[in-house]
């Protein structure tokens, strides 16, 4: 069976909130941020907002980008190059927030200058190019995270935590839904814009790496980008995960259902409260010691909808950052994790090519 490397024990929720202010500022981690666009703001806010980071400088190509970074941190310094950022500020990380296909050469040019490193989803576009980053950040001890932030998500971990009990018992399949009408993108298909969620999701749930993925999709609106895929992951546990995603469909649609021997489990996050939904619902084998022509029983128990308090995955997510450069620990979303979601990614790619044919995954590095 494949391992997926599981982490989930060293998630950490930040520094005590009870220390000393000058205790806090001693050990703020300087940090330096590249790209102010799409997902940027969000990634800023939540660096300049923690206790444990000292947010030193944003390095942004557009003006425009710097003067709207300005206007919202006006003590934050600015600059034009990532060339600038690490020649002429003093920082210790930095936080990658551009176009995916930047990623790679960015964060390889942080890591070799020997800062700890953090990058917007996708990892890179390539299993080679995110192997490399991988084998740079262990050969230097730097820390390399990537922002999967659902595995973060309060309710997931809820979820990991109830499936690692055995309370679902032994899951048998997972299908994931990930829909709206836009956004369209011309530059990368429907799987790798939306679909690196619910990858990072189904391997950390399972705690495994699929075997082999099977694809097929279709592209409707720009020639070549795909804006539906539906995609099959096979474990050698003998589970299945299905994904479907689609920029053009006309509902919005933020789904995913976890298929257990004892129990069912469903996760709504368009749902305000109460996403996670849980079905004492199976199929008891017969026993055949009465003969085989006695037929499975179906069982149709309560209803379920744990509490669980929501709380910003982002947040979660620079917190761990900053105990990962500290404490030298791997966290969860590491660089290995954003290496194993490339590589069920691009063997996507390779079965929509193939016309459906799997794809076998091996081991990149």
């Amino acid at each position: 069976m494949s391992t997926y490397y599981n982490r989930y024990d060293k998630v950490s929720s930040g520094y005590p909130l009870r220390k000393r202010k000058e205790q806090v500022m001693a050990e703020q981690l300087k940090t330096g941020m590249v790209g102010f666009g799409y997902w940027g703001p969000n990634i800023a806010r939540n660096l300049a907002k923690s206790h444990d980071i000292d947010l030193v400088v944003l390095a942004d190509a557009s003006e425009g980008n710097r003067a709207k970074f300005a206007e919202l941190y006006p003590e934050v310094a600015t600059c034009a190059s990532v060339d600038e950022l690490l020649d002429d500020y003093d920082v210790e990380a930095v936080a990658i927030a551009t176009p995916a296909p930047s990623h790679y050469a960015i964060a390889k040019q942080v890591l070799e200058a020997g800062k700890h490193c953090f990058v917007e989803k996708p990892l890179t576009l390539s299993s080679a190019e995110a192997c490399e980053l991988v084998e740079l950040a262990e050969s230097r001890g730097l820390t390399l995270q990537v922002d999967h932030l659902l595995m973060y998500h309060s309710a997931i971990r809820w979820i990991k935590d109830f499936i690692d009990s055995g309370e679902l018992g032994e899951v048998r399949y997972l299908y994931m839904q990930r829909l709206n009408l836009g956004v369209v993108r011309r530059n990368e298909n429907a799987f790798w814009s939306l679909a690196p969620h619910d990858v990072s999701i189904a391997l950390f749930l399972l705690g495994e790496t699929p075997t082999s993925v099977s694809a097929s999709g279709a592209s409707y609106i720009t020639p070549g980008v795909e804006d539906v895929v539906f995609a099959n992951l096979s474990f050698d546990s003998g589970k299945m995960v299905n994904i479907h995603v689609s920029w053009l469909d006309p509902h919005k649609t933020r789904k995913f259902t976890v298929v257990g021997t004892k129990r069912m489990l469903v996760f709504d996050d368009m749902r305000a409260s109460e996403k996670i939904t849980i079905y004492d619902k199976g199929v008891e084998a017969p026993d055949h010691s009465e003969g085989y022509s006695v037929a499975p029983t179906l069982r149709f128990g309560d209803i379920e909808m744990p509490y669980v308090p929501l709380a910003e995955p982002l947040s979660a997510v620079v917190a761990e950052f900053v105990t990962a450069c500290r404490q030298h620990t791997a966290p969860l979303s590491d660089g290995r994790d954003g290496l194993h979601v490339v590589e069920v990614l691009e063997a996507v790619d390779a079965s929509i090519k193939a016309k459906g044919a799997p794809i076998t995954l091996g081991q990149s590095c």
